[in-house]
């Protein structure tokens, strides 16, 4: 029997952001469903066992869904993870393992929820991008460049869809406090030609997200802004990063990339 509440899907709700979001969908009464693949049980909160990576598991997903729930009003793309290492030493199947988890992972999923949100002519998707896709960090290249994909993703796909009542937007998180930092695949591999650069760089950013903003309140701040009746193209979660995202706009690029450099990359 299909349920008559709203139905938020949460890619990634197993932890960190997607799972503080689904909790703060489920505080909010909607039927929540989380998508990923590890083991996962939760008091209120549907699992299915999914990997994002893997289309037609994600179309099977999605259509079980929708024969338990009237409609899917809400879809969140949280699913991803980040490598950190140098450009010249990084794996290449490591950099499209990541590309294929952050950007097409979200893609696929995206792509079997649009025939149903389009059908029902309403719906909003959000996905979960980083400050990274703005300001690129050194030695974690490829995590910044999947995120700028899902930036531009974003504000083309928004456009294509908007005549269908269906609202699309970015939401960037600066550093924060999650598993996502110990889960990090790391390369330190040439950190002695690179003069122990890669090292400094990955301590800094592993410190910053340490002493980041909580994945609660990450949560929160997606749940709040889906019930807006006119969602942003792009949001930036926190002031400190408001502020930086903005500089970085204003400022000249020279000036940008030496702060840059002098956080992450000396």
């Amino acid at each position: 029997m299909k349920t008559q509440t709203n139905t938020a899907i949460i890619t990634g709700g197993s932890s960190g952001i997607g799972l503080a979001a689904a909790k703060a969908f489920l505080d909010k009464g909607y039927t929540v469903y989380n998508l990923s693949r590890r083991d996962f049980s939760y008091n209120g909160i549907n699992h299915v066992h999914c990997d994002v990576t893997d289309e037609s598991e994600v179309i099977s997903s999605i259509n079980k869904i929708t024969k338990e729930v009237s409609c899917i009003d809400v879809l969140i793309t949280c699913a991803g993870f980040g490598i950190a290492g140098a450009v010249e030493f990084t794996y290449l199947e490591d950099a499209k393992r990541q590309i294929d988890v952050n950007f097409f992972g979200t893609v696929n999923v995206i792509k079997a929820v649009l025939p149903y949100m389009r059908n029902q002519r309403e719906g909003k998707i959000v996905c979960v991008s980083s400050v990274a896709a703005e300001i690129p960090i050194p030695f974690q290249t490829y995590y910044s460049v999947s995120k700028s994909a899902i930036n531009s993703y974003v504000l083309a796909l928004a456009n294509e869809v908007k005549s269908f009542n269906i609202q699309v937007s970015a939401v960037m998180p600066g550093d924060i406090a999650t598993g996502f930092t110990n889960a990090r695949k790391t390369n330190l591999i040439g950190d002695d030609i690179y003069e122990g650069r890669i090292t400094r760089s990955i301590q800094s950013m592993e410190k910053d997200e340490l002493n980041g903003m909580s994945a609660d309140y990450a949560g929160r701040f997606i749940s709040k802004i889906i019930e807006k009746k006119n969602l942003k193209p792009i949001y930036t979660i926190g002031f400190k990063y408001k502020l930086f995202v903005f500089l970085s706009k204003v400022l000249p690029q020279r000036i940008v990339s030496a702060i840059v450099a002098f956080l992450y990359a000396k």
